[in-house]
């Protein structure tokens, strides 16, 4: 838990990058910033890159969510 999954990528023959959630398209990378995600990709955590690019990665509700009333007696 905590750790982003479900993505997956793949690079068509323009070098633009598709990224998919559990199978549904989430983004598109073109140009350089595909070219930066790629190079990134290989030296580091793809899911958490692809999270970071698709933009589904700390929405900023995360401590009201802890805090919320019927989550505190866990």
């Amino acid at each position: 838990m905590g750790t982003p999954g479900g993505f997956a990528y793949r690079v068509d023959e323009r070098g633009t990058v598709t990224i998919t959630h559990h199978g549904r398209p989430a983004g598109t990378l073109r140009g350089g910033a595909a070219a930066r995600f790629l190079a990134a990709a290989e030296k580091g955590d793809p899911q958490l890159l692809m999270a970071k690019a698709t933009g589904n990665y700390k929405h900023g509700n995360e401590r009201q969510a802890r805090d919320h009333a019927r989550n505190r007696g866990r």
